[in-house]
């Protein structure tokens, strides 16, 4: 039995090769499936199988992609009811993969159709080796309840006992989950990409909860906010993703045709480059979602699904990348890039607009003398920390809660370190707000300015910055081992 491990920052996702001697499995596979076929070429390996543990949430899957190149067979849970081929597993149901013996159990409450796969290597033993669990059991956490509306207690309950089937396996048994930390799909999940079951029994806090009831009310209050994705990536999981060969590849156009194709109904301006550099000057109307932050989550919670996107990028190659990220949680209609980026699109005599970035000592000084500030963090992290006076409005709210903002007042916006807080203003700034001035460096300059208490999630060096999680009067952070 050989076990290599693939890893998608940003959405913290993990993936899994399990090989025999020639053949081998995928398990819940990235869209973007190349990688799995270089692999299996590095090790003289067929793709024979390609199994999923559940409709993911938080990204498109690979597994039609993979089938069509590899002409695998996957599979599925049987309750999920997909509508590709695919061979529906319930529980008890048992396959073979070479030497290898993988048993199903049906693991429900992350999403009501998961399922886990149990491993053994028969030349070895009989008894599990490991066990791929999906979203239901993380490295120092379990999979949320709280996805799927007006189904969180119904859902949580059935997690409950889902865990303990879990425990039911021996305490050497490994335990290989879909997500380390950063992923959205926990609350406070470590970054080691694998476990075993008894050290999981013995530290994992959620799992130190004994009482049902308690644990149903721990995993349905003061949860993370799930991005607009999670309510889309699962059905077309289920549908079946198209397949990315299929789409036109991404259009190079001058500033006139990038202005002609953006001007259009139905069209959508995307910046990715640097905040700073959108501050300096960005075409007017376009949003920001700087490329080195956490792109994929935060475009798949604001960019509209549903509107042919153009980007703004530094040169090709990261309008390239942004493209492969959009695919990666469902936003497919990536159309073409501002070529010569935005030193062409001025040269070109077009309009643009701007975002004043302040200093964190002159946001001191203005917050002294009465401008409001506006704190774009989750609720999490404001109630954490803040600047006094701050009012906290988190950025994806804004479209819906523009309303609550005067349009006529000076508005310095605030977040971790200056993201999110272009991503607001952007928002803002499309809705008809010009009075509006960026915190450059956000929480972590202002406290390292002595401005502002210490941020405890600015410290936190693995995922993004939106997790946090109350146990009593005390606030853990998300697990480094």
């Amino acid at each position: 039995m050989l076990l290599k491990h693939f890893f998608i920052p940003k959405l913290a996702h993990s993936s899994y090769l399990l090989a025999g001697d020639r053949t081998c499995a995928i398990v819940d596979p990235s869209r973007d499936v190349q990688v799995y076929l270089d692999a299996a070429e590095e090790l003289d390996l067929r793709i024979t199988h390609i199994l999923e543990t559940h409709l993911h949430a938080d990204f498109i899957s690979g597994h039609m992609d993979l089938a069509k190149s590899t002409g695998a067979e996957i599979y599925a849970p049987a309750s999920a009811e997909c509508e590709f081929p695919h061979r529906p597993l319930s529980e008890g149901d048992v396959f073979r993969l070479e030497d290898m013996a993988l048993r199903i159990i049906e693991t429900p409450g992350h999403t009501p159709e998961h399922i886990s796969y149990v491993v053994t290597d028969t030349s070895r033993g009989d008894d599990p080796v490991g066990v791929f669990c999906g979203d239901t059991l993380f490295v120092g956490d379990v999979g949320r309840p709280d996805l799927f509306p007006g189904r969180a207690r119904e859902l949580a309950d059935r997690l409950y006992d889902s865990l303990a089937k879990l425990m039911a396996l021996p305490d050497f048994c490994e335990v290989y989950p879909a997500h380390g930390a950063g992923s959205l799909c926990g609350r406070s999940m470590g970054a080691k990409w694998r476990s075993t079951i008894g050290f999981e029994r013995r530290y994992n806090p959620a799992l130190q909860i004994g009482d049902r009831e308690e644990f149903i009310r721990s995993l349905t209050t003061d949860m993370p906010p799930a991005p607009d994705h999670f309510s889309r990536c699962s059905d077309i999981n289920r549908r079946g993703p198209a397949l990315v060969s299929s789409f036109d590849p991404l259009s190079k156009l001058s500033p006139g045709d990038f202005r002609e194709a953006a001007g259009k109904d139905g069209s959508f301006v995307l910046d990715v480059r640097r905040y700073d550099a959108f501050g300096g000057q960005h075409v007017p109307g376009s949003w920001s979602i700087d490329f080195t932050g956490n792109l994929p989550t935060f475009a798949g919670w604001v960019v509209p699904p549903d509107r042919d996107i153009y980007l703004v990028a530094t040169d090709a190659e990261e309008a390239r990348q942004t493209v492969v990220w959009l695919r990666r949680v469902g936003l497919d209609r990536a159309r073409g890039w501002l070529d010569g980026g935005m030193f062409a699109w001025a040269t070109y005599g077009l309009p643009t607009a701007h975002l004043p970035q302040l200093s964190v000592l002159e946001a001191g000084e203005l917050h002294s003398d009465g401008m409001r500030l506006l704190d774009v963090r989750a609720s999490s992290e404001f109630e954490d920390s803040h600047v006094g006076g701050a009012e906290n409005l988190p950025a994806p709210d804004l479209r819906a809660r523009s309303d609550e903002l005067d349009r006529d007042e000076d508005i310095m916006i605030v977040c971790s370190t200056g993201h999110r807080s272009t991503l607001a203003a952007s928002i803002l700034m499309s809705m008809g707000f010009s009075r509006l001035h960026n915190v450059a460096g956000g929480m972590k300059g202002l406290s390292a300015a002595a401005l502002a208490p210490a941020c405890v999630m600015c410290s936190i060096p693995h995922g993004p910055k939106l997790l946090v999680r109350k146990v009593g009067d005390t606030v853990e952070k998300p697990r480094v081992g």
